[in-house]
């Protein structure tokens, strides 16, 4: 009778983690349906994930996913972030700029979903995968209702490459760089704001001014940028960025650390630019996009 009763207590305790597991596992979107991602003519070899757990680098990406990563209902804010994680247009820095933010983002109460977009770049691309994050936009802003977020509170966040990524989605939403395909597309792709972190790529090459790809506007929605000046990629890119912001009138706050290097990510430190995330928390409440939950 015990070894029965202790069965069952195994049992049960077995059921409850997978049940745990399940929960904590992400929901996967394709951002394209079979047969339709926009651009794709040639098979560019399997997906690969590389490195270890905690550093872990995925490249070979040509069916972009989203992973939405809820936040526990009675902290949920209605706010979503798409994070677009860094890696050169040539892989994504999976971990560190992309499941560790979305972590983050659930203790805030934030749904964070991240981005899968496709790297490596293709030659005969544009050297940004626009559609790939203006689709993610569109879908998570049609699915508002469904994962009880406020589609007027739909951000993206972006390091290194994804910053760059996330400035071109925050000032061309106006066009779409591809053609709509479903309801989905009838939803806005503009980000209601912008959290950008040493971006790579927004200053034209030998250029002060910015590429031609980032059109800052009025309508640009409210940035926060952050960078390290001993970063390798010119820190300019965000000043820059910055001046343009602040001449169109686009509420924007930037952070220039003295030291950090570039791709730090999440990662804790000595360097004060690890303290970025609380200076982002901040702003965001300072900006009323962070709020009290809302009812689940």
């Amino acid at each position: 009778m015990k070894a029965r009763s202790l069965s069952l207590i195994l049992m049960f305790l077995a059921i409850v983690g997978a049940s745990t597991r399940a929960a904590d596992e992400p929901l996967v979107l394709n951002l394209w349906p079979d047969g339709k991602v926009p651009g794709e003519t040639a098979p560019i070899g399997e997906e690969k994930i590389e490195g270890n757990k905690g550093g872990r680098r995925v490249t070979n990406v040509s069916v972009p996913t989203i992973s939405v990563y809820r936040p526990a209902a009675e902290k949920n804010t209605g706010i979503a972030v798409i994070v677009a994680p860094g890696g050169g247009y040539r892989m994504l820095a999976w971990d560190h700029e992309g499941e560790d933010i979305a972590a983050w983002l659930n203790s805030l109460g934030i749904t964070g979903v991240v981005l899968k977009y496709r790297v490596p770049r293709r030659p005969d691309h544009p050297k940004h995968p626009l559609s790939d994050a203006q689709r993610a936009i569109s879908i998570v802003r049609s699915k508002a209702s469904e994962w009880n977020i406020k589609p007027e509170k739909i951000g993206m966040l972006g390091f290194s490459a994804g910053g760059h990524l996330t400035a071109a989605t925050a000032t061309n939403f106006d066009s779409r760089a591809y053609e709509p395909i479903d309801d989905s597309d009838k939803a806005s792709c503009r980000p209601d704001f912008a959290v950008i972190i040493y971006p790579g790529g927004v200053i034209a090459r030998g250029s002060e001014n910015l590429a031609p790809e980032i059109k800052v506007t009025k309508q640009t929605p409210p940035t926060f940028l952050a960078q390290a000046t001993d970063d390798q990629v010119n820190s300019e890119n965000c000043v820059r960025l910055y001046l343009a912001l602040k001449k169109a009138g686009v509420p924007a706050e930037m952070h220039l650390y003295a030291s950090g290097g570039h791709g730090f990510g999440m990662r804790p430190s000595a360097n004060p630019s690890s303290q970025w995330p609380k200076r982002c928390e901040e702003w965001m409440r300072e900006r009323k996009i962070l709020e009290t939950p809302a009812k689940p």
